[in-house]
């Protein structure tokens, strides 16, 4: 006849190991209420665990059937004194004002010149309008602002680098629209078509008003100077024409002046010439000006 396995057990926790080097011993299965380790001297209680197990669901357990009767809808009550709001299409119509302020707002500046928001309108954009053309290619548009260029020079300067020396071409540009508005730039670049295109941009940023009589020419006399250079600006009488050289003289042209006397004393380096003439335009004023300063009429500026 068999051995119970209670039998067993207990014939198993009755085996036990001992050490050859100490006297200590532990029991090879332990009882089944405590088990001690003598080796270590620490007892603890083995506590009894139970697992259990359930059978696995088949796809037909899974399977949810949901009535075919209508579920009732109740809307909220709409609470007292609420007002609904205006639909979009009982609103007012909107003028012409309004819509290009809002297109302005958007896109910038329309193609007309003419700013609603009062923007100004000689600030160029960072980003240059392309158009792509032919192959690889990139066309740019030409800028539409009424305004005229001229190239004053272009040279090749050479920059100094660590790995050698690089070169680029320089141009001079002033733009203007010859009814008081001028400017002058500078840009560099690889190419002479790029260096251009830059010292017309940097130009129109820097446009200034010059002040002009009815006769085309200065209000009075006025010396600048930039740098090494300096400039000497005289009103003339009807007839004269512009008599100066060199960049002064396309300085005066592209603003509209039609007579007036121009020296240039100094240094002859076109760009500095150019800037003096600038400075030496700022120095003046009109009549009406001075006389709003002084808080007294234009007749008794002559007085």
């Amino acid at each position: 006849m068999a051995a119970s396995p209670s039998s067993a057990l207990n014939s198993l926790s009755s085996l036990s190991f001992r050490s050859s080097s100490s006297s200590s011993c532990f029991s090879l299965l332990p009882t089944t209420h405590k088990l001690t380790f003598p080796l270590t001297k620490t007892p603890f209680t083995l506590s009894t665990i139970s697992f259990t197990v359930k059978a696995i669901p088949t796809s037909d357990e899974f399977d949810i059937t949901i009535p075919e009767e209508d579920l009732p809808f109740n809307p909220p009550e709409i609470p007292e004194g609420f007002i609904p709001p205006p639909s979009i299409d009982d609103g007012p119509d909107e003028d012409e004002d309004e819509i290009a302020a809002a297109y302005e707002e958007l896109y910038g500046v329309a193609y007309s010149g003419v700013s609603v928001l009062g923007n100004d309108i000689n600030v160029m954009d960072k980003k240059a309008r392309k158009d792509t053309g032919f192959g690889s290619g990139v066309k740019k548009e030409k800028i539409r602002d009424g305004l005229e260029e001229r190239v004053i020079q272009v040279r090749r300067v050479t920059k100094v680098v660590k790995g050698g020396k690089q070169m680029r071409f320089r141009a001079i540009v002033v733009v203007g629209d010859k009814q008081g508005r001028v400017g002058v730039g500078v840009g560099k670049a690889k190419e002479v078509v790029s260096a251009v295109q830059k010292s017309a941009i940097n130009a129109r940023r820097n446009l200034i008003r010059v002040p002009m009589t009815k006769y085309l020419t200065f209000p009075h006399r006025a010396d600048g100077d930039y740098g090494a250079s300096k400039v000497m600006l005289r009103p003339a009488s009807p007839g004269t024409g512009v008599i100066a050289g060199g960049s002064v003289r396309i300085v005066l042209e592209m603003a509209g002046v039609e007579n007036a006397l121009g020296k240039q004393l100094g240094s002859d380096n076109a760009l500095n010439n150019a800037r003096a003439t600038i400075a030496a335009v700022q120095k003046m004023k009109q009549y009406s000006e001075v006389a709003e300063e002084r808080g007294i009429p234009m007749e008794e500026l002559w007085k």
